[in-house]
């Protein structure tokens, strides 16, 4: 039986991801800063622990306990909506610290172990603002932005160790709590400079009738761990297919 830790499962892709290959007959490691076990189906296949990909002693502990990984999936993260002129640089560095650079650690803390095996997936969740940016996302588009590229580049690395990396663009998903998670970092991020663009950009999200769910992310990270002839980008979700035609 293969073992799957997947990263960012309180809610939104990391769930409903944990939800699709408890399922499907993995074992899967689920990790959030804060683990709750009534967030998931009971199964004697399933762990449940702390980590927080901005600690190097959590990665250890939280590596440590769940034992060998065949798929690590890199979902993690934090979102950030405001204009750049109002942003703290403290808050660009705490987006930066979760979703680059915990990818970046966990990535790095788990690949010996898939190396000595020569076998091993590594899925890095992202998003498609990374293909058509939009305003507003500025600090959050740098972040995702980042970990594309260095998905791109690891996957040449680690190719001739038997390893995989793929890379899943999630669309717009209104079932997620993106918008919840960024509230806090929203506060001095909207200068009045800013109040009109920010109206505009919010009641063009409402218009937008292609949207993509978790359960289109749950697949698509399904695939890019199972389907080894899969491309390295997956689209999630209708709007993430439409877009990814596009570009």
């Amino acid at each position: 039986m293969k073992t799957v830790l997947i990263t960012g499962c309180s809610s939104g892709f990391g769930l409903d991801t944990a939800r699709l290959f408890v399922a499907r007959g993995w074992k899967v490691v689920v990790t959030m800063r804060t683990p709750r076990a009534d967030l998931l189906p009971t199964s004697d296949n399933l762990r449940v622990l702390a980590l927080d990909v901005t600690d190097a002693q959590s990665i250890r502990e939280a590596l440590d306990a769940a034992g060998p990984i065949d798929v690590l999936v890199n979902n993690a993260g934090i979102g950030m909506l405001g204009a750049l002129e109002g942003t703290p640089m403290p808050t660009v560095r705490d987006v930066f610290e979760t979703n680059t650079f915990g990818t970046i650690a966990l990535t790095q803390a788990v690949l010996p172990q898939m190396r000595a095996r020569r076998a091993g997936v590594v899925v890095n969740v992202t998003s498609t603002v990374t293909l058509r940016p939009s305003p507003l996302l500025s600090v959050y588009t740098a972040s995702k932005a980042a970990v594309n590229a260095f998905t791109e580049s690891l996957a040449l690395e680690l190719a001739l160790h038997g390893v995989q990396v793929r890379l899943v663009l999630p669309g717009r998903a209104p079932d997620t709590r993106f918008g919840e998670n960024a509230r806090p970092r929203m506060a001095e991020s909207f200068p009045p400079a800013y109040e009109a663009l920010a109206q505009d950009v919010f009641a063009d999200w409402q218009k937008q009738t292609l949207v993509t769910q978790s359960a289109d992310v749950a697949e698509a990270v399904w695939r890019a761990a199972t389907d080894p002839s899969c491309p390295m980008r997956l689209p999630a979700g209708a709007d993430a297919e439409q877009l990814a035609a596009q570009v």
